[in-house]
């Protein structure tokens, strides 16, 4: 009979059957919230009509509430940005853990993308404004995690414009380098994967801080890099960079390290005199150093060792009252070692494998460690260096293959490494105890070696 309604026939809600267009990308609402809304819909409808008339009202009432719930304003999930949505969704197709590395477990787009493990985005100040992804830390951060594999997505992470800091724990992530990123941009480290090619022409001007370290990056040093106003540290260590380290640098850099690349060429004349940490080590720069050292006054750390340099020594480098580790091994430096001044407290000298000569001077005495082994040193041992060894003040004293015709050790502490082998004079007995099995070829030198040298 038309109007009635059998009591055990199930009631039907009748929706509105609407096309759901697709999700325009300036949409203020992520579109993971917008397709649960759009399924929760369907879900409604669907429940209705499978629900007798004395329990439909109060699942409409769950229903509803539940999709109000996601409709009204909520934290970051449901008012990130949809360009960093689809970032991220890219990156995650692009980059996956190794053996070992939960990193992405909490990845799942079907809950808040502001809440994944290394995801940090801005509050939003207005039910209708959007969050941005301000901050990306790509991989567990525990010393000795695996790190992640995949190929480096660049396009997604310029697409990423309000992202202030961005890392990659070392992993086997391959790829080049985005073209540009943020404008915001104060943080880039990602030390330890297998990214190649060149860096860009230009990078963010507000960086602060960039570690791309042990990466297989090449080309030259673009001069731009050096002349970033904000940027503090630079570490491009262990690439295979070449050619010559721009000649101006304006940043105002505290720590300088390229180390273990193919760099040619002198130091630049003008360093800033703000660095405190100075590592060139292991490349074929060459030329004299004074000129652009003796003005870095705040050093604390010089490394300069395995390259082509020469001349001599600046005095001032041991004076410096904050050098605490000056490493110029490996050179071709020499002349005589002329200190400004005595070094500091505890501090380490390696000036071995050059060509120095002259006597070795008493103002390396405070030092902790001192290596001039393998140069043209004469005469004898100062009494006040020989008496820091004795009294293990000095834990390391290394003087083997030099030319010295008086020694002067009378005992060294069990702890202390002390060698003195291959000289113009014998070694005492307890020296020869002290010296590791790497420190020497014999006991001395050939008389005929010597010409006659006396202390």
């Amino acid at each position: 009979m038309r109007g009635r309604t059998h009591p055990s026939s199930p009631r039907r809600l009748l929706l509105p059957q609407t096309h759901h267009p697709p999700l325009p990308l300036n949409s203020s609402a992520t579109l993971h919230s917008e397709l649960h809304c759009r399924c929760l819909a369907y879900r409604l409808q669907n429940a209705m009509a499978a629900t007798p008339r004395h329990q439909a009202s109060g699942a409409v009432l769950l229903l509803l509430a539940t999709l109000l719930q996601l409709l009204l304003p909520s934290p970051a999930a449901a008012t990130l940005h949809p360009v960093d949505y689809l970032a991220l969704q890219s990156i995650r197709r692009a980059l996956s853990d190794l053996p070992g590395s939960n990193f992405f477990a909490s990845w799942d787009f079907t809950g808040d993308p502001c809440a994944f493990a290394g995801v940090s985005c801005s509050s939003s100040s207005s039910p209708t404004t959007t969050s941005r992804v301000v901050s990306l830390s790509l991989g567990d951060p525990r010393a000795g995690a695996p790190g992640l594999t995949g190929a480096l997505p660049s396009a997604a992470l310029s697409r990423l414009s309000a992202l202030n800091s961005l890392s990659l724990v070392p992993g086997r992530v391959s790829g080049a380098l985005p073209p540009s990123m943020s404008s915001s941009l104060r943080f880039l480290a990602l030390p330890g994967n297998l990214i190649s090619g060149p860096l860009p022409s230009t990078l963010p001007p507000n960086l602060r801080t960039v570690d791309l370290s042990k990466n297989s990056l090449s080309g030259t040093i673009p001069p731009g890099i050096l002349q970033i106003r904000s940027l503090r540290t630079l570490i491009l260590s262990h690439n295979s960079f070449s050619g010559s380290i721009p000649p101006s640098i304006t940043s105002p850099l505290i720590h300088l390290d390229l180390r273990g690349n193919r760099l040619s060429g002198g130091l630049p004349p003008l360093l800033p005199g703000s660095l405190a940490y100075l590592s060139l080590a292991g490349n074929k720069l060459s030329g004299r150093v004074g000129p652009a050292l003796q003005r870095l006054t705040r050093l604390a750390f010089l490394d300069l060792g395995g390259n082509w340099f020469s001349g001599e020594i600046p005095g001032e480098l041991f004076s410096f009252r904050g050098i605490m580790y000056l490493q110029l091994r490996k050179n071709g430096f020499s002349g005589e070692l002329r200190p400004a001044g005595k070094v500091p407290a505890g501090a380490t000298v390696d000036l071995s494998h050059n060509a120095l000569s002259g006597r070795v001077p008493p103002e390396l005495a405070a030092a902790a460690a001192v290596y001039l082994n393998g140069n043209r040193f004469v005469g004898a041992l100062p009494r006040e260096v020989a008496a820091a060894a004795e009294e293990g003040r000095m834990r390391v004293l290394f003087l083997q293959d030099n030319f010295l015709t008086g020694i002067g050790l009378r005992g060294v502490p069990s702890r202390a490494a002390v060698c003195a082998h291959w000289n113009c004079v014998a070694p005492p007995a307890g020296v020869v105890a002290a010296c590791p099995a790497k420190g020497g070829r014999g006991r001395r030198r050939p008389p005929a070696q010597c010409g006659g040298r006396r202390g």
